[in-house]
C-alpha cells in the first residue's frame, strides 16, 4: 500500500477502508502542555497538531450564548472560585486557578414558560457574531496545506440544552414535560444548521462533522434509550442527514457511558463514535461487535494505563482494544478514551502515537 497522507487515512478509517497506518490525534491537558514546555520537549505555544503529526485540524465552534450583548454580571468572588450571571440566564461557580466543569448553582430557565420568554426568541436568527469565520478559515488551510483531513467541531442539542436550564431542569423537563425539550432540541438542532450553512457557504466545507454530546456518567446514560428516541433523536438525525446531505461523515463525542444510547445514535446516522470512556464502562470490542459493520470508532484506549508509561502495558491495551474491530473490517482512529494528562511521559505519548498507529500494520 502506498503512503497515505493523514486526510486520506482519516477519510478512509472512517469509511471502514484499508488504510497504511491508523490515523491519530489526541487532546493534552493545559498542565501535560506546561510539563513538556518546562521539560525543553517544545517551545511555548507549539502547534500540537503538526509537533505529534496529527491526522486533522478543526475548528468553526459557533457561540451558542442565547444573549450575547448581556455582559456578564459578578455576583460573589473568592480567592479561590467566580460566580456569574451569563447571557443564558444562568448563575455558574467556576475555579479561577484550575480548569473543571463550573458548578450550576442557579437558572433562569427551570420550565418550558422560561425558555419561550427569555431564550428561544434570542435563537430565531443568524447572528454572525456567533460564527468564527477567522479561526475556521486559518485552520481549514492550515489542514489542506498539510495534507490533513478539517473538521467542523461543535456541539449538539444536549450540549446546548443544558448552558440554558442545567441538567437537572432538563432531565425533569424529560420526565415530566418532554414536548418542552423536544422543542428545544429541534430549535437548537436548527439555530445550528443556519449558522452553518453561512459558514460553509462563505468559507468552504470541512471534511467530516465531529458533534459534542455529552450524554452519559458512570455506567449509566442520562436518560433512558426511550427517551432518547423520541426526544433527543429528532434533532440527532436532522443534523447528521443535513451533514450527510453534503457528502460529510459525522463522528460524536460522548463521556460516559452511552451504550444504551449507541443503537439510537446509528439510527440517527452516526458515522464514528468517539470517546468511549473505559472507566464509564464502555468497551469498544463489545459495542463493535454489534455496529462494527455499520460505524467506526474513536478511542478506548485506556489513559489510565497510558499514564502508567509502562509500555508492556499500552501494548497489551492498544491490542486488545484495536485488533478486534480491525479483524471485523471494522474502522478506527487512535485517540484515548479522554485526554492527556500530565503524568503521561512525553516519550510515552510519542510512542502511543506510533505504535497505535502501526497496529493497521497487523490487519
Amino acid at each position: 500500500m502506498h503512503a497515505m497522507t493523514q486526510q486520506e487515512r482519516f477519510l478512509n478509517a472512517l469509511d471502514r477502508k484499508p488504510v497504511d497506518r491508523l490515523p491519530w490525534s489526541d487532546s493534552l491537558w493545559g498542565d501535560t502542555v506546561r510539563r513538556y514546555v518546562a521539560e525543553n520537549r517544545f517551545p511555548e505555544n507549539e502547534d500540537l497538531t503538526k509537533h505529534f503529526d496529527m491526522s486533522h485540524r478543526s475548528g468553526g465552534w459557533l457561540n451558542g450564548v442565547a444573549n450575547l450583548d448581556f455582559q456578564p454580571v459578578t455576583i460573589e468572588e473568592t480567592d479561590e472560585t467566580l460566580l456569574t450571571l451569563d447571557g443564558n440566564g444562568a448563575k455558574l461557580r467556576r475555579w479561577k486557578h484550575k480548569s473543571g466543569t463550573p458548578e450550576h448553582v442557579d437558572f433562569t430557565v427551570q420550565e418550558r414558560d422560561g425558555w419561550l420568554a427569555t431564550i428561544k426568541p434570542l435563537l430565531q436568527d443568524v447572528d454572525r457574531r456567533r460564527i468564527p469565520f477567522e479561526s475556521y478559515r486559518t485552520q481549514r488551510q492550515l489542514a489542506a496545506q498539510e495534507n490533513r483531513a478539517f473538521c467542523w467541531a461543535g456541539v449538539a442539542p444536549f450540549e446546548q440544552m443544558h448552558p440554558v436550564c442545567g441538567h437537572e431542569y432538563m432531565l425533569m423537563g424529560m420526565a415530566l414535560d418532554p414536548e418542552w425539550i423536544q422543542d428545544m432540541v429541534m430549535t437548537f438542532a436548527e439555530f445550528t444548521i443556519r449558522h452553518l450553512e453561512v459558514l460553509f457557504h462563505e468559507e468552504g466545507q470541512p471534511d467530516a462533522m465531529w458533534f459534542y454530546e455529552d450524554m452519559g456518567f458512570k455506567e449509566k446514560p442520562f436518560m433512558s434509550p426511550a427517551m432518547y428516541e423520541s426526544i433527543m433523536l429528532p434533532g440527532h438525525k436532522r443534523l447528521f442527514d443535513w451533514s450527510h446531505a453534503r457528502g460529510l461523515k459525522v463522528i460524536v463525542h460522548s463521556c460516559g457511558f452511552v451504550e444504551p444510547l449507541v443503537p439510537g445514535l446509528v439510527r440517527a446516522g452516526m458515522d464514528c463514535l468517539q470517546a468511549m470512556e473505559v472507566k464509564a464502562g464502555m468497551d469498544m470490542p463489545r459495542i463493535a461487535r454489534q455496529f462494527g459493520d455499520r460505524i467506526s470508532f474513536c478511542g478506548n484506549i485506556d489513559i489510565r494505563i497510558v499514564a502508567t508509561n509502562n509500555r508492556h502495558q499500552i501494548d497489551a491495551e492498544l491490542a486488545r482494544k484495536i485488533l478486534p474491530v480491525l479483524e471485523m473490517g471494522g474502522g478506527y482512529l487512535l485517540h484515548s478514551d479522554h485526554s492527556i494528562p500530565p503524568d503521561v511521559d512525553y516519550d510515552t505519548l510519542r510512542y502511543f502515537f506510533e505504535t497505535g498507529s502501526r497496529m493497521a500494520e497487523k490487519r
